[in-house]
């Protein structure tokens, strides 16, 4: 079903770029840091868009003490900051998208959870800093997925209304910050999803099993 759109909006990890092979080696080298044995990559790659502190608690359980927690997220940190496209790429098919979004006169960013400080080098380092028409991190206001305040900044840096804009995001935050700012929403399938995870359940108006599969979705 082909929708009017004026602006699409991505999530990073996990629906624009695939960041989990890096997030993945910091994680295991803060593992092997503290003297336990790395995780298999398809045990971590679940729990990337779920950001730097679920990471930590997969490796490392709940019951750290907070000193201590705070030295291993400092090391993974410093870690993933200085390999942050050591492996990290685009998804297959995301360049050709983001291609014929620009070839139709639409505009795209990214909204993340991700903080300034690793969203803006690693957008810069895949060559997107300067095409994408917004990019709101984590920290970029008090509030952050799943609440409006972000997609709704989003969407006036991008010069669209709400219902002109469609959200593609891989984590039920993502669907539920869209629908709540009152855009579209789509989930990446090829993203981060966990098999507890219920996809047909987040309320989305679809899902897709790749990124040209959104070009469907286009008028």
């Amino acid at each position: 079903m082909a929708m009017s759109l004026r602006t699409i909006l991505f999530d990073l990890d996990g629906t624009l770029a695939d960041t989990a092979p890096d997030l993945a080696y910091a994680l295991n080298q803060t593992l092997e840091h503290a003297g336990r044995a790395p995780l298999p990559f398809d045990t971590i790659r679940p729990v990337v868009s779920h950001g730097g502190t679920a990471l930590l608690q997969l490796g490392f359980g709940n019951d750290l003490p907070r000193d201590e927690f705070e030295h291993l997220r400092a090391f993974f940190l410093d870690i993933y900051r200085n390999n942050i496209t050591r492996s990290t790429n685009l998804f297959p098919g995301m360049a050709e998208l983001l291609d014929a979004i620009e070839a139709r006169g639409l505009n795209w960013g990214v909204v993340t959870n991700k903080p300034a400080w690793l969203t803006d080098p690693l957008m810069a380092e895949l060559g997107l800093a300067r095409r994408a028409v917004t990019v709101i991190s984590g920290d970029t206001l008090p509030e952050h997925k799943p609440h409006p305040a972000p997609m709704l900044l989003a969407c006036r840096e991008a010069g669209s209304a709400a219902a002109q804009c469609l959200y593609l995001g891989d984590a039920e935050r993502d669907i539920a910050a869209g629908r709540n700012a009152g855009m579209h929403t789509l989930v990446a399938l090829y993203g981060y999803i966990g098999g507890e995870d219920a996809p047909q359940s987040w309320g989305a108006d679809g899902m897709i099993e790749t990124p040209l599969d959104l070009l469907r979705w286009l008028a």
